[in-house]
Formats: structure tokens, C-alpha cells, sequence
């Protein structure tokens, strides 16, 4: 049976059409995120840091950043002058500007640039005390760092990295899904969010004094108390 020579400008006449009963775009909703990091977070003690040159040329210019270097002081563990030795973990948020896509992206395109060899990559679970689970992307890379100024000379560190998104009422560590929501509420609610990328990393090793499974922990327990104290989670659905 040959279809009607009608049909197919009916289709698309439908589908255009279509269009003027879309929600428009209002108000721009904002992340559940706090912008504004602690001086001191339980025993976290944050150094704030600027973005650098290169970021703030990558990202449209309203994208927002918040980062810091977080110490903290190992329990009965000194050095040779007597000082604490501290753990350390390096924090980055990253918050979107009205161009959601030139404003935040996956840590694998920009780790490389920063000298990561990514090794592996999985999904994990965090349970926080306020009763709520949120899913980090764990990256397991190599990093290579100049160790003299003529950048003649490397070291290597080994390096755990754990990263998720924070929407407006949702938060995802897959960043394919975060853009699938997005479509979707434009779409449907015609509702723009500001996501945040939350990236923490730690190095580990015999450098550090750290086993892999040392800073696994180290690092899990900062996520928690920063994602509970960081969070709006009246504002997150369950």
C-alpha cells in the first residue's frame, strides 16, 4: 500500500507546530550547592585557591569557582620537627554560567592536561549521616608533575579522585544522564538549571605515608561531611 503523498508535510507541519506549545524558559533554577567554602570544616582546615589562567579561558566567563587545598591533621603521627602530619585533599566546584555546555565538563577531558594517566574509572556509593546516598565517579590515575623549573625532571604520584554533579533538585555522578536531564526539563518543565561539578582528589603512596586504601577512606569521609554541610538538601529530592 503506497502512503499518501500528504503524509509526510502533515508530519512535520505537526512537529513544528508542536513547538508553540512548549513550556518557554523562565527563571534559570540554581544548584543546591554553596558556593561559599569554610574556613574550617570539622578538623578540614581549607586554603581557598584561585582558578587558574587556563580555566577561566576554557569556560564562559560567567562560570563561578570555588577551590581549595583541605588539611588536615593525622592523629599521632609527627614529622621529624614535631609538626602534625596532615592529609591532604584538593577540592574544586565548578558551577555553570548561562551556557550550561561550554561551562562544565567530565574531569577526564581536563585531567590528561594536568598530567593524569586515568588508569580506571567506577561507579561508587556513599551513605551520609543525614540519611541520604549520593554516587560518586571514582577515577584512579598517574600523575606526572615537574619537579624542577626547566621541567627536565618528573615525578610520578599515584592519585584517587572522586567527582558528581549538584542540580538545582538532583545530583548524578554520570555526566551523559546530567545532560539527558537537562533536555528533558527544558523540554518538558521549560526549566534551565545551574549544575556544579564537585571534584575531590588525594594523593597516595609511600611519599604520603598513605595506602591506597588509607586515602580511600580519608577521602570518602570528606566527601560526606562536605556533601552534608555543603548541600541544600531540602532542596534535593529523595
Amino acid at each position: 500500500m503506497k502512503a499518501s503523498p500528504l503524509i509526510l508535510p502533515i508530519f512535520a507541519a505537526v512537529c513544528l507546530g508542536s513547538i508553540y506549545f512548549l513550556p518557554t524558559a523562565g527563571e534559570v533554577a540554581q544548584s543546591a550547592i554553596r558556593m561559599d567554602l569554610p574556613f574550617l570544616q570539622g578538623d578540614w582546615r581549607f586554603e581557598e585557591q584561585l582558578a587558574s589562567e587556563a580555566e577561566k579561558e576554557i569556560l564562559a566567563k560567567d562560570t563561578e569557582f570555588s577551590k581549595a587545598i583541605c588539611f588536615k591533621p593525622r592523629p599521632g603521627q609527627y614529622d621529624q620537627n614535631g609538626d602534625f602530619i596532615k592529609d591532604r585533599v584538593d577540592l574544586s566546584v565548578v558551577l555553570s554560567g548561562a551556557d550550561i555546555n561550554n561551562s562544565i565538563h567530565r574531569p577526564e577531558r581536563c585531567m590528561p592536561a594536568q598530567g593524569h594517566n586515568i588508569l580506571s574509572s567506577s561507579n561508587r556509593s556513599i551513605k551520609l549521616d543525614n540519611g541520604r546516598t549520593i554516587k560518586v565517579k571514582r577515577l584512579s590515575s598517574m600523575q606526572s608533575l615537574p619537579a624542577n623549573e626547566e621541567r627536565t625532571k618528573f615525578v610520578e604520584l599515584d592519585c584517587v579522585t572522586y567527582y558528581f554533579f549538584v542540580g538545582h533538585d538532583r545530583i548524578t555522578n554520570d555526566h551523559l544522564g546530567r545532560t539527558f536531564m537537562d533536555m528533558k526539563d527544558r523540554l518538558l518543565k521549560g526549566m534551565d538549571q545551574r549544575w556544579a561539578y564537585v571534584s575531590t582528589s588525594m594523593w597516595y603512596g609511600e611519599m604520603f605515608g598513605l595506602k591506597e586504601v588509607d586515602a580511600e577512606m580519608t577521602l570518602t569521609n570528606f566527601v560526606k561531611r562536605f556533601s552534608e554541610e555543603q548541600i541544600d538538601w531540602n532542596q534535593v529530592k529523595p
